[in-house]
């Protein structure tokens, strides 16, 4: 742990607040939302990551065709030889994170004890959905159902089976077993950024296996493979919107399928990201990423209410069935005793198709899992998988149904399937062509992949740019001209993939460069199991010594005069005003606060006693650390909480709005427990009480270490997201009310 001295340490002014977040625990400007800033480039991460991406782009460019023999021939040998573990990987994922959530400590906070949600339900659920939509799934919606009906690899092509599957495997693919590889990673995020104060990258979620080797070579290496996946995942995604819109245009316009049309294309996205960058129409993007869903929306009821509408909710509930029956088995199937069709073994199907996904959904990971940590902060683990596991998928499922069955439903065509199969970007608009106003349709499907292509562009040179340097708060983001540079190596990426052959080429590409990166899901698994041990310990430590906190309140009650319970009554019957609150902590709980630091001190404990001021109310604190060698600090904090005043509380003694609450904060937040109005020898008592329980979980620990191995955590001396004050809300993607302490969530 951090060297504590035992002078006390001066508190920050009231105008500013410590950042949990940064490395250096520097102070941020203390109004109301922190002033995005920009963090400097980590430059280890950003030459490596820069120079193989660079260097493999001119290989490729210069040498198609050994490229193309190098990664088609990676592929096959990943998919010969490791076929079985991309399978594996992903059922071990799955189980696991279903294990964290149902557990004692999927009640654990992606955050403080003390932190709410910063979005309502609703809100957080809309933009869970929103996840589940891009450019690709109207590519592969179409192409991924008429492929494994004609090519399926188990069942005989064009049977019953064959048409009952086929749009089963397209769910499975883009479903469950890929979203927990988010929700893997989205916990790693969530709980070592918000809950433990590190910085939201990579390198913190390893902190438990690699100590304070993070800061060195070891997470260097583990950012730049991260990058390295993360931008050939995101090559993908644009390969696929390129190849989609130029057939769009073609169909639409006349303009014809050809490389130039596909740089120009490139370009443009390179182009929005510039202005983006530049211009600051950030909002504007995210108010198209908005409009997308709804025009998403809009074509997938045109197809289920202007077509066999009965007959797509018939398929509907019975893919929803056959899904969930046949996940485990289709989890761990690995067509070992499978042929597949003459033209399309099972091995070669399997490798086009899961593998290419799980390799997908890895190289994804970072990018989408930092975007869900972002939005889940204050959401316990049980609440985080099971929206990630749920709400996007729900979505794919309706979408892949309703298209997937609507393309099997021209089976007879098979001019129609041939040509979704053999030329996958043609699917979608073929299939719109075959409903009613098949010009508007077209159109809007022409302007909703557009739109997700260059969203999708913005957004990835963000994240790209953030990943490459280092992070120092958790909403902080890479320099702009980093933003450009990524956009400009990316679209460079893409086309010399395109260029040797098509979007296969990135599938192949991608199915080589998961397999080293599927060991970071292995660490992120590990990392979080010793992680959760010690929350779980935790709470078995609090638990452990509940018996001799209660003989002691039992004697203090024994032994007490009558004025103790008229003095706790009096106390639930009023609401503390900012100048009550301020009178407690300076009379009361500041003197016995520091009567306990100095008798530890006494005792040879590494001890820091501090006053401070909150940087809004300032009303005082007082903060006690005691420093353990290579084990967690024990912090007892007295921080005042605003509240506003609960409706039923008119006809008592509460004059104001807003009344507060004086509570006590660990290294890990605030649990909700108001020491307001205790005495000075209740306060000392609650100060031990803590004291043992904290002694217990570091003897409890011994074995398993701390949260975060050597790498020291410090809580930060002013909180943020604390006061549980109402607020008016302007729309239904603002911020929820800050609830009363009768609706307080508390931890598990």
């Amino acid at each position: 742990m951090a060297e504590a001295v035992s002078t006390p340490r001066p508190a920050d002014s009231p105008g500013t607040r410590r950042d949990p977040g940064g490395e250096d625990g520097g102070s941020v400007p203390a109004s109301g939302a922190a002033k995005r800033s920009h963090s400097p480039v980590n430059w280890p991460v950003f030459l490596g990551t820069s120079v193989i991406i660079v260097a493999f782009v001119l290989f490729a460019g210069i040498w198609p065709d050994t490229a193309e023999t190098v990664i088609f021939g990676s592929m096959d040998w990943v998919a010969t030889n490791f076929g079985w573990y991309y399978v594996l990987t992903a059922t071990l994922v799955v189980v696991f994170v279903l294990l964290v959530a149902f557990s004692k400590v999927g009640g654990t906070k992606m955050g403080p004890d003390h932190s709410l949600p910063k979005y309502n339900l609703f809100t957080w659920a809309a933009m869970l959905f929103a996840a589940g939509i891009g450019v690709d799934l109207m590519f592969f919606g179409i192409s991924g159902p008429a492929t494994n009906f004609l090519t399926p690899p188990d069942v005989p092509a064009g049977s019953e089976e064959a048409a009952r599957m086929a749009p089963i495997w397209t769910i499975f693919h883009y479903g469950i077993p890929g979203w927990a590889m988010y929700a893997l990673m989205g916990m790693a995020f969530g709980l070592f950024a918000y809950r433990y104060h590190l910085p939201l990258s990579i390198r913190s979620a390893l902190a438990p296996i690699f100590g304070r080797r993070i800061h060195g070579a070891v997470g260097h290496v583990a950012e730049i493979g991260a990058t390295i996946g993360t931008i050939f995942g995101i090559s993908v995604s644009l390969g696929i919107g390129v190849v989609f819109l130029n057939f769009g245009l073609s169909a639409l316009f006349g303009i014809p399928n050809s490389i130039g049309v596909q740089v120009a294309l490139m370009a443009l996205a390179v182009f929005i990201t510039v202005m983006s960058t530049v211009s600051g129409v950030d909002k504007g993007i995210r108010r198209l990423s908005e409009l997308n869903v709804l025009m998403a929306l809009v074509l997938m009821l045109w197809v289920l209410f202007s077509g066999q509408t009965h007959h797509l909710l018939n398929a509907l509930v019975q893919n929803v069935g056959d899904f969930f029956s046949r996940f485990p088995g289709m989890m761990m199937n690995t067509f070992a005793y499978n042929d597949g069709t003459a033209d399309y073994p099972a091995d070669q199907w399997m490798a086009d198709w899961t593998l290419f996904f799980w390799a997908w959904w890895i190289a994804w990971a970072p990018f989408v899992s930092l975007f869900l940590a972002r939005i889940s902060r204050g959401r316990t683990l049980r609440q985080f998988v099971v929206g990630v596991l749920l709400i996007p998928f729900s979505f794919i499922l309706l979408w892949v149904s309703i298209f997937g069955n609507a393309a099997l439903s021209f089976f007879g065509d098979a001019d129609f399937l041939d040509l979704a199969v053999n030329e996958p970007e043609s699917g979608f608009f073929n299939l719109l062509e075959q409903y009613p106003g098949a010009t508007f349709t077209v159109s809007l499907a022409l302007l909703t992949g557009l739109f997700f292509y260059v969203t999708s562009a913005d957004s990835g040179s963000l994240v790209m740019a953030n990943m490459t340097s280092k992070a120092s708060t958790a909403e902080s983001d890479g320099p702009p001209w980093l933003r450009i540079v990524w956009a400009v190596i990316t679209g460079a990426l893409t086309l010399v993939m395109l260029f040797i052959d098509g979007v296969y080429t990135l599938q192949a590409a991608t199915v080589m460069v998961g397999l080293p990166l599927s060991v970071m899901v292995y660490l992120m698994m590990v990392s979080l199991w010793k992680v959760l041990r010690i929350e779980l310990t935790s709470l078995e430590s609090r638990q452990a010594t509940l018996p001799s906190l209660l003989t002691s309140r039992v004697r203090e009650a024994e032994g007490s005069d009558r004025g103790s319970w008229r003095q706790r009554l009096q106390h639930r019957m009023t609401y503390a005003t900012a100048e009550q609150a301020t009178t407690f902590i300076e009379t009361v709980a500041t003197p016995a606060v520091e009567e306990v630091a100095a008798e530890l001190e006494d005792l040879g404990a590494d001890v820091v006693c501090q006053r401070g001021a909150h940087p809004d109310s300032g009303i005082p604190f007082v903060d006690l650390v005691v420093s353990f060698p290579d084990a967690e600090d024990f912090k007892y904090q007295t921080y005042p909480v605003a509240y506003s005043t609960p409706s039923f509380a008119a006809n008592l003694a509460a004059v104001r709005d807003t009344y507060y609450r004086v509570e006590i904060f660990s290294v890990l937040g605030s649990r909700g427990r108001d020491i307001m109005g205790s005495s000075k020898a209740q306060v000392i008592a609650d100060v031990l009480d803590s004291y043992d329980a904290h002694i217990m979980y570091l003897t409890m620990s011994t074995e398993i270490g701390t949260a975060t191995g050597t790498v020291p955590v410090t809580a930060p001396d002013t909180w943020i997201d604390t006061d549980q004050v109402d607020t008016p809300v302007d729309s239904a993607f603002e911020e929820h009310p800050r609830r009363t302490p009768d609706t307080k969530e508390l931890h598990d």
